[in-house]
């Protein structure tokens, strides 16, 4: 008897872990957004080389969290929640990692814009790059803590970002159209606006993650009955 409480107190500091380092690679994406931004907003290529070089440890940690999950499905067999709990988990570090790729593309597509004028004042980016950095952390804590209306709340607020984006992309298509010589500029930002709708998109693949681990339910692909 205390070797099997002994083996199951391992086994729930194995999921505290897996549940801690997602915690973790989150923080570093979300500080790797707020530092593209800050590298747009300020001019500064150093800090956005920073965001560049970072990201190993981002890809480092995902690779080894995805394998200890896979370690505990060889040996623990885990069933019911504990099964979609550690499945839930392989995707979300996922979505992490393809977040810290993404704020990789904004930091390389603030180096070139460094490099001209700034074409107008950065308003509504550093608006979506901090609403972006919520949609992360919410969605992060909605699997915490099993919150199904967190997970609702990231899901609306990628409308939002949604919108946003549609909006950047109008503005500068009129900056295009009053002068040709701001088009290079122009498509630079675009990027950046459609790289922070994109994290968005992942952040809401958190959520839908979420809802799976919680009730069995794909809402990602609603019509679907199984997990994709």
């Amino acid at each position: 008897m205390e070797e099997k409480r002994h083996t199951s107190l391992h086994y729930e500091k194995e999921l505290q872990a897996i549940k801690d380092g997602l915690i973790y690679l989150g923080a570093l994406t979300e500080t790797a957004i707020r530092q593209a931004m800050k590298s747009l907003s300020e001019r500064d290529t150093e800090l956005a080389r920073k965001v560049v070089r970072e990201d190993d440890e981002i890809d480092r940690l995902d690779t080894d969290l995805e394998e200890r999950c896979i370690k505990i499905l060889a040996l623990r067999q885990p069933t019911a929640i504990d099964l979609r709990f550690i499945t839930t988990a392989i995707k979300i570090t996922g979505h992490l990692e393809r977040i810290g790729d993404m704020a990789v593309n904004i930091a390389e597509k603030v180096m070139l814009l460094n490099e001209e004028p700034q074409l107008k004042p950065y308003i509504d980016l550093p608006r979506m790059a901090e609403l972006v950095g919520d949609m992360i952390e919410d969605s992060l804590d909605s699997f915490v803590k099993s919150d199904l209306k967190q997970a609702e709340k990231v899901r609306q607020m990628e409308q939002v970002i949604d919108d946003l984006n549609e909006q950047i992309f109008r503005e500068l298509l009129t900056f295009m159209m009053e002068d040709s010589r701001n088009i290079h500029r122009a498509l630079l930002v675009m990027q950046v606006s459609k790289n922070m709708e994109r994290i968005a998109d992942h952040a809401k693949g958190i959520a839908d993650m979420v809802t799976y681990m919680v009730t069995g339910e794909c809402v990602r692909h609603r019509a679907c009955g199984i997990l994709e």
